[in-house]
């Protein structure tokens, strides 16, 4: 019981960290906002508020919330700590189908969207065909499909980057790899919104199969679990959240590696709570990111680039961690 406290403790304090994130991501920007003039209804500040602002919170929170929750849900299934959406190849899938939309859709928003969520989708839906007719239908087949899948939707990437204009589509094509929050608005959160809320619903209602494919394959099918089908679902569960997520958004980096970790390094386990902790710190993560992409520099930049500098630290020191634990 003393334990179960401390956890609802951790969960109130990251939902208060989040919260402060948000409001202060909705004040933070080149067009300054303020709380009096957003309560008169000044007409320009009302509309940066409603039209840039406001979305493009709402989005970081989501998107971090999303790839949080995905990357422990992978991380639980694949027994592994260092599973993330590129293990099944759905990052590499989204960002050739955004390449295709920039060069040959005229590279409008709703084209890169559209297509760089049905490249990941495609993606997933080729990995589960090949693991489906491979002789082994375990971890390690959905892991080599993906990987086999990530290196043609590499290779595809490569091919349309040559075709590309250097100047303008090559440029676009690598901001877009690269990940960032500029230019969400409010037309844009519906499929993102809709899809990933769908999802990730199901994901936690089936917590307990997400627990049980986390053991040994004959002791899941003991327990009543059908493992392969089941694995399969949770699987495409958790890759639509992220391809609905990257196809606004672009490429965003370590948040789905981070955060479950963060999670169990205060839980120390799988539960369920740990599963709202690891969204918890996604949305952190991706909505701090996004105040120091707007606030660090005087021009923009990329939101991957602080998700990374807090990425690679952090693994860094994982592995000192564990290498002092086998001594």
């Amino acid at each position: 019981m003393r334990r179960d406290g401390k956890i609802k403790n951790f969960i109130l304090c990251m939902t208060l960290v989040l919260l402060a994130a948000f409001l202060t991501s909705l004040f933070v920007g080149k067009y300054p906002l303020s709380m009096e003039g957003l309560l008169a209804g000044e007409e320009q500040m009302m509309r940066v508020f409603l039209t840039l602002r406001l979305p493009r919170t709402c989005m970081a929170v989501l998107a971090g919330f999303g790839l949080g929750v995905a990357g422990m849900v992978y991380q639980t299934v694949f027994r592994n700590p260092l599973a993330s959406p590129d293990i099944i190849g759905v990052s590499s899938g989204a960002s050739a189908g955004a390449a295709f939309a920039i060069l040959f859709l005229a590279g409008s928003s709703f084209a890169v969207m559209g297509s760089a969520f049905l490249g990941g989708l495609i993606a997933i839906v080729l990995v589960l065909a090949l693991t489906s007719v491979a002789p082994g239908k375990g971890n390690a087949s959905i892991v080599l499909a993906g990987i086999a899948i990530h290196s043609l939707a590499q290779t595809l990437l490569m091919v349309l980057k040559l075709a590309a204009d250097p100047e303008k589509e090559l440029a676009s094509i690598e901001y877009w790899i690269m990940g960032s929050l500029n230019g969400i608005t409010m037309d844009k959160l519906p499929l993102p919104f809709v899809l990933s809320l769908i999802c990730m619903t199901l994901l936690f209602l089936l917590h307990r199969q997400v627990l049980l494919l986390s053991v040994e394959e004959t002791e899941a099918a003991l327990l009543g679990v059908a493992v392969e089908k089941m694995r399969l679902c949770i699987l495409l569960l958790a890759t639509l959240v992220v391809a609905a997520t990257v196809s606004v958004t672009g490429l965003i980096s370590f948040v789905g590696l981070l955060a479950p970790h963060c999670a169990r390094l205060l839980t120390k386990d799988h539960r369920i709570p740990t599963l709202w902790l690891s969204g918890l710190f996604g949305g952190c993560i991706l909505c701090i990111a996004d105040i120091l992409a707007r606030s660090a520099a005087s021009s923009e930049l990329p939101v991957s680039v602080f998700t990374s500098l807090l990425g690679a630290p952090f693994l860094i020191w994982l592995l000192l961690r564990r290498r002092e634990e086998h001594e």
